[in-house]
């Protein structure tokens, strides 16, 4: 009887188990868990411990919060100027209705992917195909906002598209290089010539200022030369008339000196003598004396005979 309430015991912990087992379930962050009750939704579960009635609640759907990236192989595109282009693109979504995401569409991730190809051979093929390789941020920002309103209702929210390369046909790619290399060479040539220009410019501008500064040198030297010349014959003038004030004025105390004295008739006399004599000192060859003064003249030579003796 015993073994047999133990036995009882051990297969309705089994149950219990296997019950718990069903009922019980731990949901990660940032995911969510679709369930379903006999086949219709009952509900979303979020992060934590949830309880599912066994064998009634089920969990059709497990769906992750986090940002996804949806890299797609690249897919011929035709341009408006009939260039065909691998486009090779890359889709940021993050699902925000798990709901919706579940039941809005048989595969919503397909779906999206188709949609991104159709968008991209529609926008692409309105343009040509400089424009389409000049103009990524443009075709990004318009194939978003297309997809984002499209998978809304899938609850899907598209953050953003990115075209990661854009691959023309080899012969264009060459045609482009060639004409990348000319207009390389180009803007070489027009860097080379402006620079040769400014060169020449530098070189005649400092050629320019070199000759205005000699010319002012010149000019400032001449200047100087003349105020110095014009100094000297100042000096000179100023050293020629003090010296004719000196001499004027020892002639005029020598004069002033003589009245003082009273002279005699022979003494002016012998005054005149040594005129004539200093005036016989020059370069004349004759020299004319008054019948006067020869008189005089031998009574100045006696009384010099006297002084001797």
């Amino acid at each position: 009887m015993n073994n047999i309430i133990i036995g009882i015991i051990l297969i309705f912990v089994v149950l219990l188990i296997i019950l718990l087992t069903f009922c019980l379930r731990i949901v990660p962050q940032t995911q969510v868990y679709v369930v379903e009750r006999l086949g219709s939704y009952r509900a979303s579960l979020g992060a934590g411990l949830q309880i599912l009635m066994p064998f009634v609640d089920s969990v059709v759907n497990k769906v992750s919060l986090k940002e996804n990236v949806l890299d797609y192989e690249p897919q011929p595109v035709i341009t408006r100027d009939n260039v065909t282009i691998q486009v090779d693109s890359v889709v940021f979504y993050q699902v925000t209705d798990a709901k919706l995401f579940t039941y809005g569409a048989n595969q919503p991730i397909r779906a999206i992917q188709q949609l991104t190809a159709t968008t991209l051979r529609n926008i692409i093929g309105e343009m040509d195909l400089d424009a389409t390789l000049t103009s990524r941020d443009m075709i990004n920002g318009k194939i978003t906002k297309i997809l984002d309103e499209a998978s809304d209702k899938w609850g899907v929210k598209v953050n953003r598209v990115e075209l990661k390369n854009i691959l023309p046909p080899p012969a264009i790619q060459n045609a482009m290089e060639k004409q990348m290399k000319a207009e390389r060479e180009r803007r070489e040539a027009i860097l080379q010539a402006e620079g040769r220009k400014k060169s020449e410019i530098l070189i005649a501008e400092g050629e320019k200022q070199a000759q205005i500064l000699r010319a002012e040198a010149e000019k400032e030297q001449a200047i100087l030369k003349a105020q110095a010349e014009k100094e000297k014959q100042v000096l000179e003038a100023t050293g020629e008339a003090d010296a004719i004030l000196l001499v004027q004025k020892a002639l005029a105390d020598g004069i002033r000196m003589l009245n003082e004295a009273a002279p005699s008739e022979q003494v002016l006399t012998l005054k005149s003598l040594e005129a004539f004599a200093k005036a016989a000192d020059g370069k004349a060859t004759k020299l004319i004396i008054p019948s006067q003064i020869q008189g005089i003249a031998g009574l100045a030579a006696a009384l010099k005979d006297v002084v001797k003796e």
